[in-house]
C-alpha cells in the first residue's frame, strides 16, 4: 500500500495547508480518505480526480468533507469527462446521513436545497461498524468517540495493515483498530491538558500511548491545528513512542 498526504491541517486549513485528505493506493486502485477544505487542489496536483476509484469520509465535519462540493462540480460539469472508460458514479462511503448533509452543503439556497440530489454523481454506501471490501482493500470500520457519528478504519492489503483513527478521543475502538498494525495514522490535534474538552480529539501524548500499547510498527501524526505547536505534539508522542513522525502535505509513505 502507498499512502499520500493531500492535507493534514486539523479543524481548519492553515497557511498553504489543506485540511484532512489522504490517498491509499494498491494494484492501481486509488482510494480517497477524507476530502476536507483545500484537498481537491492538492489532489489535482498529484492525479486526475477522475482517477479516484472510491472515497471514504469518516465523518461529516467540514475539515473532512468540504471539498466534496467542489468534486461534485468537477464530476457533474467537466466538459470532457473520461466516460465511459470509468464509471460515472463514484462510490462514496460515509455516515448514513451523508446524501442529505452533502446535498445541503452543495445547494446555494433553500429552493435548490429542496431539489438537490447528488445520486447522479455518487453511489452512496452507509458506513457501519463492520468489515467490508473496497477494490483490493479489506476494511474494518469502527465507531469512535467524537461529537458527531465518526469512524476509524483498519485497512488491509497484501499482509500489511494501515489504521486511521479519524477524529476521536481515546476509546476502546481505537485500541482494537490499531492493534499490531504496520502503520498508524493518528490525529493529534493538541498537546495534553486537563483543560482540553473531553470526547473530541487525541493529544500527542494520547496518540503516542495508543501506538505503544497497540504495538504498532510506525506512528504518523496528523490533523494538528494551525494554532497548535506541532513540535510539542511530536515531543509528547515521542516520549511514549520513539520514532513518531508528523506527516507533511504531499509526502508519500509506503505501508
Amino acid at each position: 500500500m502507498r499512502l499520500t498526504i493531500l492535507g493534514c491541517s486539523g479543524s481548519i486549513p492553515g497557511p498553504n495547508a489543506a485540511a484532512s485528505g489522504y490517498l491509499v493506493e494498491a494494484e492501481g486502485f486509488l482510494l480517497g480518505l477524507e476530502l476536507g477544505n483545500g484537498t481537491l487542489a492538492q489532489l489535482q496536483a498529484v492525479t486526475d480526480p477522475f482517477d479516484l476509484d472510491a472515497l471514504v469520509l469518516t465523518h461529516l465535519h467540514p475539515d473532512h468533507c468540504a471539498d466534496v462540493s467542489a468534486l461534485t462540480v468537477l464530476r457533474r460539469y467537466h466538459p470532457a469527462p473520461p466516460y465511459p472508460a470509468r464509471p460515472r458514479l463514484l462510490p462514496l462511503y460515509a455516515p448514513h446521513d451523508a446524501p442529505v448533509r452533502l446535498a445541503n452543503a452543495y445547494a446555494p439556497n433553500e429552493t435548490e436545497r429542496a431539489m438537490t440530489d447528488l445520486t447522479d454523481v455518487y453511489e452512496f454506501h452507509p458506513l457501519r461498524a463492520e468489515a467490508f471490501r473496497i477494490g483490493p482493500f479489506d476494511i474494518v470500520a469502527a465507531e469512535v468517540y467524537h461529537p458527531t457519528p465518526a469512524y476509524g478504519l483498519r485497512i488491509s492489503y497484501g499482509g500489511r495493515i494501515l489504521a486511521f483513527t479519524g477524529d476521536s478521543a481515546p476509546c476502546p475502538a481505537l485500541n482494537e483498530l490499531a492493534d499490531g498494525v504496520d502503520l498508524l495514522l493518528a490525529e493529534a490535534s493538541w498537546t495534553d491538558s486537563a483543560e482540553r474538552p473531553a470526547g473530541v480529539h487525541l493529544s500527542g501524548k494520547q496518540a503516542g500511548e495508543l501506538a505503544r500499547d497497540a504495538g504498532v510498527g510506525r506512528l504518523l501524526l496528523t490533523h494538528i491545528a494551525p494554532w497548535t505547536d506541532a513540535g510539542a505534539v511530536l515531543a509528547e508522542a515521542s516520549a511514549a513512542f520513539p520514532g513518531a513522525e508528523v506527516v507533511k502535505q504531499g509526502a508519500v509513505y509506503d505501508v
